[in-house]
């Protein structure tokens, strides 16, 4: 489980310093930054995110599960907001979007290369 956890906030680390190299208003003041904020991120997947979730519930069901890029986005700016000045998000537009381009990238990542080096 710590194992997974590690991998998790490595592949998050290197989407977001991919994100901030190609979107210019989503700003990151280097790997280091990305690393913390990565680490931020998922401690708040695991304790507000369910919150969310449960109170989004019927616009979740409603839209198909879509609405659960927003969630991540609000995730992603409450991360921001906490960072201050080393990791800025210049719009909640700007976080949906980062949002969406992690979670495919992270679906793309664990199907092409963790699952297959964990069958190993």
């Amino acid at each position: 489980m710590f194992k997974n956890w590690i991998i998790n906030i490595i592949v998050n680390t290197i989407v977001l310093v991919v994100i901030a190299g190609y979107i210019d208003s989503f700003h990151l003041n280097g790997v280091s930054s990305a690393l913390i904020a990565s680490i931020i991120l998922s401690i708040l997947n695991l304790i507000v995110k369910p919150i969310l979730v449960i109170l989004t519930l019927p616009v979740t069901v409603f839209t198909l599960g879509l609405f659960l890029f927003v969630i991540n986005a609000i995730t992603l700016w409450i991360t921001a907001g906490i960072m201050g000045p080393d990791f800025k998000i210049d719009g909640f537009g700007t976080a949906l979007l980062a949002a969406v381009i992690m979670a495919v990238c992270n679906v793309i990542i664990q199907t092409l290369i963790i699952k297959p080096l964990r069958k190993k």
